[in-house]
């Protein structure tokens, strides 16, 4: 369990807005207005765009390529280029320019994962346990993170619990009353399988097990 929650930390551990001299430069259009949107990495207080605003403070690509694969290293570092060169012309250009390249930045990191960009949030729009996950990640302390999942993992399990154990009640009074405890029953092992699967980290394994035996159930 304890290597679970190791992996699950180190996995915390991802259309622009663009002034006229980015249009010059770019010859491309982006879009001020986004989209709402939940994602972690799409929010203003994540370590994406923490990252970027590191890396356009001290003038170091570095702090953001990390966050991108490395095929998709020339399209930041372009980006993080021009960026630099625009935001130095009076104030707007650089909220508007800062702006472009969060945009630019997070869609291609999410492009990486496979996963759609449909534009930036405010920072504080995080789920509670996402926060958590990145205030253990600042202060190297797990024990509140640990604490505050663990307690939603006990109310998940005991819920899918009841709903078994009401159906399980009424189970030998037909076969229809039978099948219903045997799908609350089959929701309640997958519900606590995949639990035990994620704080192990072993769900690649588990799915190629799944894709082995197609006749397994639970």
């Amino acid at each position: 369990m304890a290597t679970g929650k190791k992996r699950f930390l180190t996995l915390l551990a991802v259309s622009a807005a663009l002034v006229a001299g980015l249009y010059l430069l770019t010859g491309k259009r982006f879009s001020f207005f986004v989209p709402f949107a939940f994602a972690h990495c799409d929010t203003m207080g994540g370590p994406v765009i923490k990252a970027a605003m590191k890396a356009l403070e001290t003038g170091r690509a570095e702090h953001v390529l990390i966050w991108v694969q490395k095929k998709d290293e020339a399209e930041i570092t372009e980006a993080f280029r021009r960026t630099l060169a625009v935001r130095k012309l009076n104030p707007d250009a650089k909220e508007l320019a800062d702006r472009y390249f969060f945009e630019t930045l997070v869609r291609v990191h999410r492009a990486g994962e496979g996963a759609p960009y449909t534009g930036l949030k405010p920072a504080g729009t995080e789920e509670p346990p996402i926060a958590a996950a990145d205030k253990a990640l600042e202060t190297g302390q797990v024990d509140a993170l640990a604490e505050h999942m663990s307690g939603h993992v006990s109310e998940g399990i005991r819920a899918q619990f009841e709903k078994m154990m009401a159906k399980k009640k009424d189970m030998d009074k037909s076969v229809e009353a039978g099948r219903e405890f045997v799908a609350a029953y089959v929701t309640f092992i997958h519900y606590v399988e995949k639990l035990y699967i994620d704080a192990a980290g072993t769900a690649g394994h588990a799915a190629e097990g799944a894709k082995s035996d197609p006749g397994h159930i639970h």
